[in-house]
């Protein structure tokens, strides 16, 4: 029990240090693709302690809400860290308090009060970007609950443990509907954490965002917050992309040292592989007018939707 509770923090340690220089890696791979220089893939690390420094300022039309969203926001990706395979796969302490469906709820409720907080603010851009943000995870709702439902009805399982073990242990679950299906989360989770064709993380202009137009209202310690909050966000969708749908290879098979130091250099191999995809998709791929996001999601719908009915067909 103890190993397990240490493996734990492990995992939730792993995922709150390295989830910054993957957002670093992005952009500097993006840069190099670009022709720019970029910046140095620890920028985001400058950036959060420089954050952290400052004075906290807040609206004076904020609630108490505003004061708490921070910190939820932040703590929200941990808590799922804890639901999902990150470097060990045998399930470890928390692992079997949520399903899927449940992680999905956990998840999901740090973009819920980030909208909160931004329309508690009063600013406009607030209320401009959490309205779109609604939308985009609206439509990709039905994804997510297909894409459960096909997981599930293929492994016997809905907890992501069980998933991982089911998917990989028979070579008959290799099979395209796996692959469509986890083509369709793909295509969700651009959508989740706001990333192209949806959102473009580094624009400046307000009517274009999304996901920072809602923390406009915010600065210093609580921005910090904010960012790396979506920082891990983007890192443990990745994971359950990778570990669970993608490639599980790597994972600690027992809880020790040398065990976990092979799971920490295969996950960081693997978001770097994550990392040089996006960075194509992102790269190719300009961003889409808000009214033609159905179309993208309703995409991913179809291909999460496919998967399953292919499964079914052949079984």
């Amino acid at each position: 029990m103890l190993a397990a509770a240490v493996g734990q923090l492990i995992a939730v340690a792993v995922v709150i240090a390295l989830s910054p220089l993957l957002r670093g890696v992005i952009e500097n791979l993006k840069a190099k693709v670009q022709s720019r220089r970029g910046s140095s893939p620890l920028q985001p690390y400058y950036d959060l302690y420089k954050l952290l420094g400052k004075q906290r300022s807040r609206t004076p039309h904020g609630s108490a809400l505003s004061v708490a969203a921070p910190y939820i926001v932040f703590a929200t990706p941990i808590a799922f860290a804890m639901l999902i395979p990150v470097l060990s796969a045998a399930p470890l302490s928390w692992a079997f308090m949520a399903d899927m469906v449940g992680s999905g709820f956990v998840i999901g409720i740090g973009g819920f009060f980030t909208n909160l907080a931004a329309m508690d603010s009063g600013s406009p851009y607030g209320g401009l970007g959490s309205s779109r943000s609604r939308f985009v995870s609206s439509l990709a709702e039905p994804t997510f609950i297909v894409v459960f439902f096909a997981v599930g009805f293929i492994s016997g399982g809905t907890v992501p443990f069980v998933v991982n073990d089911a998917l990989f242990t028979s070579s008959s679950h290799i099979v395209p509907s796996h692959a469509l299906i986890a083509a369709a989360f793909l295509m969700v989770i651009l959508a989740e954490a706001g990333r192209l064709p949806i959102d473009n993380p580094n624009s400046s202009q307000e009517l274009s965002m999304i996901e920072s137009s809602r923390l406009y209202e915010f600065s210093g310690p609580d921005l910090a917050l904010f960012e790396w909050g979506g920082f891990m966000k983007l890192f443990v969708l990745l994971i359950v992309w990778l570990n669970v749908l993608v490639f599980p290879l790597g994972l600690a098979g027992a809880i020790n040292v040398p065990a976990f130091a092979v799971a920490v250099a295969s996950l960081a191999g693997k978001m770097l592989v994550a990392a040089i995809l996006l960075v194509g998709i992102e790269s190719a791929l300009a961003k889409i007018r808000i009214m033609r996001v159905p179309e993208y999601l309703g995409g991913s719908f179809v291909l999460a939707f496919l998967g399953l009915a292919l499964y079914t067909v052949g079984h």
